[in-house]
């Protein structure tokens, strides 16, 4: 499963909201952020997101920014910021054949959603 940044481009705004797991019945992925996890065979990344934010510091922003880097070696790091650069979550990963070095997202809460996007359908 391949995608590329010419792929993501093509995302402004979403019409359609899915909800990805049963387990995260408030999490919910735009467009893009759907077509990320399907042809990604990203939607361990969704899981990273959804299942952290009942800790304190993501808890505390309504507004999150996730980057996932992609090194030699196929091990990857995501990291979860408030936007401003302050390091509110990281994950390391052992292994993943994610095919993009790396890719951006936003996590925002809406009342109880969550709703994880591409930045271009913020």
């Amino acid at each position: 499963m391949t995608i590329n940044e010419k792929d993501l481009r093509r995302f402004s705004g979403s019409e359609t909201l899915t909800r990805f797991n049963s387990l995260f019945k408030n999490a919910l992925l735009t467009e893009g952020a759907l077509y990320v996890a399907k042809e990604g065979g990203a939607y361990w990344l969704m899981d990273i997101i959804a299942s952290v934010q009942g800790l304190p510091r993501v808890k505390a922003e309504y507004f999150q920014s996730w980057g996932l880097h992609v090194y030699e070696g196929r091990t990857a790091l995501a990291v979860c910021d408030d936007g401003n650069g302050n390091v509110l979550y990281t994950q390391a990963i052992e292994y993943t054949d994610f095919s993009l070095d790396h890719i951006k997202l936003y996590a925002v809460k809406d009342g109880a959603r969550l709703v994880i996007m591409l930045p271009g359908e913020y």
